[in-house]
């Protein structure tokens, strides 16, 4: 696997496009498109859409909060013109603002679609642990003072895994119709005095992993026990849970799709974790229905799908 990839300039790309979008999401209110209110998503589809000079709508693969950041945001389209790999990669980000850009394109089948092809999400949140406050990393971290007992937190994050209604880390504007979801995986590490919370799952509510990590930190602090979270859990109920995090600790990181989508693979971010050296894909998804389901794969009878 490489990170420079050359890009065609001759054979032109038609029908559907699949994009990677890498973004700082702080100077946005999130991804989707508001009215009142700059978001990536418009920001893409103004850039799109001088390329084709006509009107271009995309479709992602999840939508992250204000301020949260995102180095795997993939998004389809259906380009209403034909242009190169290279024009579509260069043009766009020629006309993009300098805090977001397009990594890749490609060709994807009509029946390709970011959000409803997507097999499981997954975020980082890092957290910077030390005395005085970051300065160069102070837009893609959150500082914390306090030590904070990483392993404490890893434990305690353990009770989340698997299939749960979720409701205690659900913001109280969520539109989900169902507090359902299945955590595939959540690991706490340290490396030196950054402490980084790693989460994939078939999808997430609205604020759901900056909830859970709010509750985390309570316990690397030492104010709450390795059963705290499990117990926040058992009560299905946000006003009786912990703060919420700060976003800009958040990168929204991989977006995982069946290998025969034909997709690039890509180092996992944000750029400050690359010396862990993982890749999107290199973990084996566990068997669960939305992931069967997703594949075009039977599925146990009455097993759930919920997104």
């Amino acid at each position: 696997m490489t990170l420079f990839r050359s890009l065609d300039d001759s054979q032109p790309l038609r029908g559907r496009l699949a994009l990677g979008v890498e973004y700082d999401g702080s100077a946005y209110c999130g991804w989707q498109r508001l009215k009142h209110a700059p978001s990536v998503q418009a920001e893409l589809e103004r850039a799109l859409s001088k390329v084709a000079s006509q009107p271009v709508t995309v479709h992602a693969s999840g939508r992250t909060d204000s301020g949260v950041h995102a180095t795997r945001q993939i998004v389809h389209f259906d380009a209403p013109a034909p242009r190169s790999q290279k024009a579509w990669v260069f043009g766009v980000n020629a006309n993009l603002a300098r805090d977001v850009a397009v990594r890749w394109v490609r060709e994807v089948p009509d029946d390709f679609h970011a959000r409803f092809k997507a097999l499981a999400r997954r975020y980082r949140y890092l957290i910077l642990n030390q005395p005085s406050r970051p300065v160069l990393e102070r837009a893609n971290v959150t500082w914390c003072r306090d030590p904070l007992d990483a392993e404490a937190m890893h434990r305690a994050a353990q009770a989340l895994v698997g299939e749960h209604d979720f409701s205690s880390f659900r913001a109280a504007g969520c539109q989900s119709k169902t507090p359902w979801r299945h955590l595939h995986f959540i690991e706490v590490h340290r490396h030196g005095p950054l402490v980084v919370i790693d989460v994939q799952g078939n999808a997430f509510l609205h604020h759901m992993v900056r909830n859970i990590v709010g509750a985390l930190v309570s316990v690397g602090r030492g104010e709450q026990d390795d059963g705290y979270l499990a117990q926040l859990l058992a009560l299905k109920d946000r006003t009786l849970s912990d703060v919420t995090a700060p976003a800009c600790g958040l990168h929204f990181v991989d977006s995982l799709y069946d290998g025969a989508w034909g997709l690039p693979q890509e180092p996992l971010g944000p750029t400050l974790l690359a010396f862990l050296g993982e890749w999107t894909g290199e973990r084996e998804l566990p068997d669960c229905p939305m992931v069967e389901f997703r594949r075009g794969e039977p599925r146990a009878k009455g097993a759930s799908v919920a997104e």
